[in-house]
């Protein structure tokens, strides 16, 4: 009667713990990454709303000085909203990010034609990491018309 493992058993359930604990420790540096993520999105969306209430399209009035608005810090939008200023806390959570507007078809009169007088404009919010080069960026496209 035999007592205790073999080598080759003690070797098999090694690899087999192994590749589990790999596969949980992926798990979990994926799982950070999406939550990092979704904090980035959570904050541009924020900065996306800062931007409307800053630079509404309902107040446009001359598409051609007012429609594109260029690349601008979440500091200054927040001045034109707001006369309070903005809490360290949230200086470090908007740091590095920035919104801007741009009118798509500028230059495409027919295709403004074609949809009814529609302008198309995207908004878009980047933030990143100068020093290191990484930026990431989150938009939509919206519809504006004159009013008439």
């Amino acid at each position: 009667m035999r007592r205790g493992f073999s080598l080759l058993e003690v070797m098999i359930a090694a690899i087999i713990l192994a590749f589990g604990l790999t596969a949980v420790i992926t798990a979990m540096t994926q799982a950070q990454k999406t939550m990092l993520a979704s904090s980035y999105m959570g904050t541009a969306e924020e900065v996306m709303d800062m931007g409307e209430m800053a630079y509404p399209l309902d107040d446009v009035e001359d598409p051609s000085r007012d429609l594109d608005v260029s690349e601008t810090r979440v500091d200054d939008l927040w001045s034109k909203i707001s006369e309070e200023r903005m809490t360290r806390r949230q200086e470090e959570k908007f740091a590095g990010y920035t919104w801007s507007r741009e009118w798509v078809n500028k230059n495409d009169d027919d295709g403004i034609k074609r949809l009814g007088g529609l302008h198309i404009v995207k908004i878009t919010v980047k933030w990143g990491d100068d020093r290191r080069g990484h930026h990431e960026e989150a938009g939509y496209v919206t519809f504006w018309r004159p009013k008439e």
